[in-house]
């Protein structure tokens, strides 16, 4: 009998190497946010439809020509102790003449991201705080939250640290100005 030696992993590497391994149901998405693995369900119409309401606008209307990707992986740095964080938000944008996406593995790093997209869903607390975190930490400009619950729109802006410095948040009804690279006037009319 041959015994083999394995370096110790620290809990961090244990843990990624956990999530990273998980098998979710088909539908379902698993992230790895501030050392917690997150499962969240398939979202449901009114959730996609707020997606596609934004992206439709950002297509005809922004400045910069944009790339989306619904429900792209991203790795991001993390805080303290814990292992990367590995986020999945409903929506991505980059400019397209980037092409970021093409040749990405199903976790990507953030460079080159404008503007993340989060819909409040079952777990509001994790896409309003736990992932405004994230997105902050890894230096992404912009994250745009629609807030069900409060039917409002909030646009983050200006990320230094563990947050964001700016933030903006309009009622459903009132447009939202989204700074460059968009630079437009986000409408929420349709989100009432």
């Amino acid at each position: 009998m041959t015994a083999v030696a394995h370096e110790p992993i620290t809990p961090a590497e244990g843990l990624l190497e956990i999530f990273l391994s998980l098998d979710t149901p088909e539908g379902f998405r698993a992230e790895l946010i501030e050392g917690e693995i997150v499962v969240t369900p398939p979202p449901d119409g009114d959730h996609e439809d707020y997606i596609e309401l934004i992206v439709n606008q950002v297509y005809e209307r922004s400045r910069t020509s944009m790339q989306f990707s619904g429900n792209k992986g991203l790795r991001l740095k993390s805080g303290g102790g814990c292992p990367k964080d590995h986020v999945i938000p409903d929506g991505t944008f980059a400019p397209r003449a980037l092409r970021l996406y093409r040749g990405a593995g199903p976790w990507m790093p953030c460079d080159g991201v404008a503007m993340v997209l989060e819909v409040t869903s079952t777990k509001p607390r994790t896409g309003r705080e736990a992932k405004r975190r994230c997105y902050a930490r890894a230096g992404i400009p912009l994250h745009l939250l629609v807030d069900r619950e409060a039917s409002s729109v909030t646009l983050f802006s200006e990320p230094e640290n563990d947050d964001y410095l700016e933030l903006c948040t309009r009622p459903f009804g009132k447009s939202l100005t989204l700074p460059e690279p968009f630079s437009f006037d986000l409408e929420t009319a349709d989100f009432l």
